[in-house]
């Protein structure tokens, strides 16, 4: 069956795609929760409506995004942790820690959007990437400090 995506899919596509998908998932999934809508001649026309749409959508999105990358960039993040005898680590600084200090200071960033190109197991200063879109990252400061008795 032919549908239209009127909202963005992760496995199907954006809004406005127009797709082919077994009758049941497009009867059964897809339309009831208004997901698609069914390709008629009427429906097709108006694609360019939905596809409108959902790009206004997602530039106010991005914007939105982007005055949240700019806040991030400037961000500072002291992690705070047990070390040995000779300052190392037991285990290493994890996403989840550090989106839990971003959190802390009132950025709303999932552990998943953290990316760490190598394991945190050492006291210093790292710079750590936010993607926060497929096409907006940035750079956050990330200082490992030792616990003090």
């Amino acid at each position: 069956m032919k549908v239209i995506l009127t909202q963005p899919h992760s496995k199907l596509g954006t809004a406005g795609d127009i797709i082919v998908v077994k009758d049941g998932y497009a009867r059964n999934f897809l339309i009831p929760r208004n997901l698609a809508i069914s390709a008629t001649k009427g429906n097709l026309r108006q694609v360019e409506t939905i596809k409108r749409r959902q790009m206004s959508i997602e530039q106010k999105h991005k914007a939105k995004l982007m005055t949240i990358s700019d806040k991030l960039s400037r961000v500072s993040i002291d992690i705070v942790v047990e070390v040995d005898d000779e300052d190392k680590l037991f285990g290493s600084v994890t996403t989840g820690q550090i989106a839990d200090s971003l959190n802390k200071q009132g950025f709303n960033i999932d552990r998943k959007q953290i990316i760490i190109d190598e394991p945190i197991e050492s006291l210093g200063v790292y710079n750590v990437a936010v993607k926060l879109h497929s096409d907006i990252e940035t750079k956050i400061r990330v200082w490992i400090l030792k616990h003090e008795d």
